[in-house]
This record gives C-alpha cells, sequence and structure tokens, in this order.
C-alpha cells in the first residue's frame, strides 16, 4: 500500500532496514517524507519527543510525552502518518501546511493534545493516545515551516490543529518516576519553545519501479 499503515508495520520496517538494508548508505536526503520514523529535537532546550508507557497522575490519565536529553533512547522514534482524511504517501516530502500524524512507534500511541492542564506548567496537555496508530482527530499536527516542504535541517513548528496551540518544551523537569525528563505541552504563540528539528531515523526516499510506477520503499538513513 502507498499509504502509511499502523504501527506495528514500521516496527517491521524499521527492523527489516537495520537489520537488511543497513549497508546501503547514499547522499542523505535534504527534506523530511512520509512513512519516515524519526527523533524530533527540541532546538531550544536540546530534548527529545519521547513517549513511554507510564501515564499521567493528573489531567486526562492518558500515557505521558516528555522530553530526554538520551539521544540513544529507542522510545523517542516517531513515524510519520497521513490523517484518517488525508494519506501521506511514503517517500513524499512533507509539505508546509501539511497536517499529519506522529505515532510513538515502541507503543503505537499518537501525540495528541486536548483542553486538560498539563501537570508541570499549566499549560495544554500533551499525550500519547489511541491503539495500533489509531486514535482521533485530536491526533493531527500541522507542520509549519519556511518553504514548500519540511527540509531536514530546518527547525519547525507543529500546531494542534483541533486547538491551535504550539508543541513546546519550556523547561520544567519532572520529578520520579521519570526523573529528569521535561514537560512537553502545547501552547499558543509561537516562540523558540517551539522549535522542532528532526533528527535521527530512517528516511524513506521515493524511487521509480521498473514498470513506472512510484515506489516508496526505498529507505534513507542516519544513525538509527
Amino acid at each position: 500500500m502507498d499509504n502509511c499503515t499502523g504501527p506495528s508495520h514500521f516496527i517491521f520496517i524499521s527492523i527489516l532496514l537495520y537489520c537488511v538494508c543497513g549497508l546501503s548508505f547514499g547522499t542523505e536526503l535534504s527534506f523530511v517524507t512520509c512513512g519516515s520514523v524519526v527523533k524530533l529535537l527540541n532546538v531550544k532546550h536540546n530534548v527529545r519527543l519521547h513517549s513511554h508507557d507510564v501515564r499521567y497522575g493528573s489531567g486526562s490519565g492518558q500515557q505521558s510525552v516528555t522530553g530526554v536529553t538520551t539521544v540513544e533512547d529507542s522510545n523517542s522514534y516517531w513515524s510519520l502518518r497521513g490523517t484518517i482524511g488525508a494519506m501521506c504517501h511514503r517517500g513524499t516530502p512533507v509539505k508546509c501546511g501539511q497536517t499529519i500524524r506522529l505515532t510513538h512507534v515502541n507503543t503505537g500511541r499518537n501525540l495528541h493534545s486536548h483542553y486538560f492542564t498539563s501537570p508541570l506548567s499549566s499549560n495544554q496537555e500533551v499525550s500519547a493516545f489511541g491503539e495500533d496508530g489509531e486514535g482521533d482527530n485530536l491526533d493531527e499536527w500541522t507542520v509549519q515551516c519556511g518553504g514548500s516542504v519540511w527540509q531536514r535541517e530546518e527547525a519547525v513548528r507543529f500546531l494542534h490543529t483541533a486547538t491551535e496551540a504550539l508543541l513546546s518544551v519550556t523547561g520544567e523537569q519532572y520529578g520520579r518516576p521519570i526523573h529528569g525528563q521535561r514537560e512537553v505541552h502545547a501552547m499558543a504563540g509561537s516562540s523558540q519553545h517551539s522549535l522542532w528539528k528532526a533528527m535521527e531515523g530512517i528516511y524513506m526516499k521515493p524511487s521509480e519501479s521498473p514498470l513506472g510506477s512510484r515506489d516508496y520503499s526505498h529507505p534513507q538513513h542516519t544513525e538509527f
């Protein structure tokens, strides 16, 4: 299928590429593509978007989303997917202004927000929600960037489509059981706190098949 499906698909792709295609390096793509599995760095606070099977003790009680300084943590991988109403064909550049879902690879839940209050800063809570990559319209985020497509070297913003708040980090730190991890929340108004950059991951690359139809199965990856 051209459209990216559930998170088990992405876990399988990740393992397959790591084990089978690990030596097929080439020139890095200059843009971020649909179907890629990436880590996202908050530029201001130098933390990567992270989740894990730990629920908030307040607010929604859903799976928590945090920022971590650790580079190697596998719980910081997110797959870039289309929405229920708009496909994101694997290997095509993510456009500026395009609405996507970000699915946490290890738990299969989508980056999500709503009007619950975040536990530390009292901003808008960000959580991970759904099962096997399927949740609701509150999982949708619009990519804000400066050109026509999301460039790899560009810092971008993610606007929560339903509430018009931006994915942000302002530095508040949790205690136990996730000591030192930063709160991730959504807030109105753009600032340095809401800038993110695509980092390590597997970047899917389009190519022409021998029959002339599009084949989106060829990866481009860095430091997976």
